[in-house]
């Protein structure tokens, strides 16, 4: 049974971002719209659902580790802070924005507090998590044979 480590990460968070949103369970703050995902950042995301997007980034990376804290998730997150002339520096993410979603994880069940500090992924979860893996799993293969059948058929031609 293929797992969350079997398929590429955009491919899964791209389906677990929609999954999320379809079932509407996952609560989403009303100043997504407005907020920058970091200080170094000069513009708030253009994708208006960037809120799944992360929370979907934020619960693959815990399925992929034990235990993770805000401040691993706001480094994996930060990026290249511009200052001007200056040599540029690696800037983290905003620690309010990755602890947000943390929380909306943690009422739909997704994540739950570790006894060690951190987060890790529940047991519901993880199951969940393994269900979209193996559905997008199987568009993939089902997508890969479909090309392969068109490539006989142009060959035979």
């Amino acid at each position: 049974m293929p797992g969350v480590r079997d398929i590429s990460a955009d491919a899964f968070i791209a389906a677990y971002a929609s999954h999320l949103k379809r079932s509407g369970k996952l609560e989403v703050p009303t100043w997504v719209d407005i907020v920058k995902t970091g200080s170094y950042k000069e513009l708030a995301p253009y994708d208006p659902d960037w809120y799944y997007v992360r929370a979907a980034a934020v619960a693959r990376h815990i399925y992929l580790r034990k235990d993770v804290g805000i401040g691993a998730l706001t480094k994996l997150h930060g990026g290249r802070n511009r200052r001007g002339n200056r040599p540029s520096h690696h800037a983290d993410s905003s620690a309010s924005v990755q602890r947000k979603v943390c929380q909306s994880l943690e009422k739909i069940g997704v994540l739950e507090k570790s006894d060690n500090g951190g987060r890790r992924i529940s047991e519901s979860g993880q199951r969940d998590l393994d269900q979209i893996a193996t559905q997008v799993f199987d568009q993939t293969k089902e997508e890969e044979d479909e090309d392969e059948e068109e490539e006989e058929e142009e060959e035979e031609e």
